[in-house]
């Protein structure tokens, strides 16, 4: 059978590095929002971060010049703070985790690229820094999709090679 890896691929191995090293930047949410406080088993915000990302979030759209998007997420996401707290957090844990693992990592990839432009325009009236780094993560997220990122020192990759069938233009590798 034939490798469906491209290890031996410069450009998949510095797409690799980058999902790794982009996924450890997502993945810190599982120490720095998550616990374990769904039901008392599952994972879910931290009480901390349910308490904190109401008042970040309301900040960022003190300004917030995007008329839309203020009044969405002063509509939907503040009143429901809680939920969305435990959104974010699970949605950069998962991103994360499967990032790194190279498992998923075209859904991975996707729900990182939906968290970032999220974040972005939230932020992007606050500082050019702040537009730039959102425009930048969006960039490497749709390179590491459409790159099939996972493909090359990833979980993906080893599961092509042993079931035909996992990573054959499956947008999830």
């Amino acid at each position: 059978m034939r490798s469906t890896t491209r290890n031996g691929d410069p450009a998949a191995r510095a797409l690799a590095i980058l999902r790794v090293w982009v996924g450890l930047w997502f993945a810190k949410a599982i120490v720095t929002k998550l616990s374990f406080s769904l039901f008392g088993f599952l994972p879910g915000a931290s009480d901390r971060w349910i308490e904190t990302m109401p008042k970040i979030v309301g900040r960022q759209m003190a300004e917030n010049p995007i008329g839309w998007y203020k009044a969405f997420v002063e509509g939907t996401v503040l009143p429901h703070a809680a939920t969305f707290a435990h959104l974010t957090a699970l949605g950069e844990a998962v991103a994360g985790t499967f990032l790194v693992l190279g498992l998923f990592t075209g859904v991975g990839s996707l729900i990182a690229l939906l968290l970032t432009m999220n974040y972005g325009l939230a932020t992007w009236h606050m500082s050019p820094a702040s537009e730039g780094f959102h425009y930048t993560l969006a960039a490497v997220m749709v390179a590491l999709f459409i790159g099939r990122a996972g493909m090359t020192w990833g979980l993906d990759g080893l599961l092509a090679d042993q079931r035909q069938w996992w990573g054959a233009k499956r947008p999830w590798s």
